[in-house]
């Protein structure tokens, strides 16, 4: 009987160690990041870019979270991420400034997809339950003057306000964004890291044995063109 058991302990714990290490992820895509995509190019006084932009091909954006098997977190966090976006921004200028005065943006969040095809499925119907839910969105509610340094392509890091809907509740919101200007293509990056109960939700939990910790990440990286 004892070396039944012996033999059970051990299955179990195999099984615990394989559920661990082989389906939890342990090298996840690095957070997105403006740091080295381009070299600066300046764009005069910015004139080029009144008008509107839209969404264009290469923009991504998802979530980001820590899963956890019992009491151990995971080596690395769960990343998912779709390129279903839609919108755009509008650029006005004045004589001494450049300022975005709309923005609106929506994410296709049921697209969603990570290194594992269950916790995708899985999110369809608890957390963030986009089976229900399947759209989150964005829409600037206060004009952002961008600092002068923007003209010349660098990175800039500003904060964008506005509504947040995700799990059909709208928060207002302040995001942290880096920005780089270019005459074609405008770049920006950030996230926002949240209570799952920010937005009415409760954090994943499969059997009461995989859960998620109490935070979670969204995260964008969008490139818009000229409309």
């Amino acid at each position: 009987m004892a070396a039944i058991g012996a033999v059970i302990v051990a299955v179990a714990i195999g099984g615990f160690a394989f559920i661990y290490f082989v389906l939890f992820p342990t090298s996840s895509p690095p957070a997105f990041s403006l740091g080295s995509k381009h070299h600066a190019v300046s764009v005069g006084s910015g004139s080029g870019l009144v008008g509107s932009w839209t969404i264009a091909p290469g923009s991504r954006a998802g979530y980001r979270v820590r899963e956890k098997l019992a009491f151990l977190p995971a080596l690395d966090d769960a990343v998912g991420r779709t390129s279903q976006i839609s919108g755009g921004a509008t650029f006005t200028k004045s004589a001494a400034s450049l300022t975005v005065t709309a923005a609106s943006f929506v994410i296709n969040v049921y697209s969603l997809k990570s290194n594992e095809s269950m916790r995708d499925a899985h999110i369809h119907t608890i957390g963030i339950q986009s089976a229900t839910y399947p759209k989150a969105s964005f829409r600037l509610t206060r004009d952002l003057t961008l600092p002068t340094a923007a003209l010349s392509g660098k990175v800039v890091d500003v904060k964008v306000t506005g509504d947040v809907n995700m799990h059909g509740t709208t928060r207002l919101l302040t995001i942290p964004v880096e920005l780089r200007l270019s005459p074609s293509e405008i770049q920006a990056v950030g996230s926002l890291t949240f209570p799952w109960g920010l937005f009415n939700m409760t954090a994943p939990s499969v059997g009461g044995f995989v859960n998620v910790e109490n935070t979670a990440t969204m995260e964008f990286d969008l490139n818009l063109a000229r409309s």
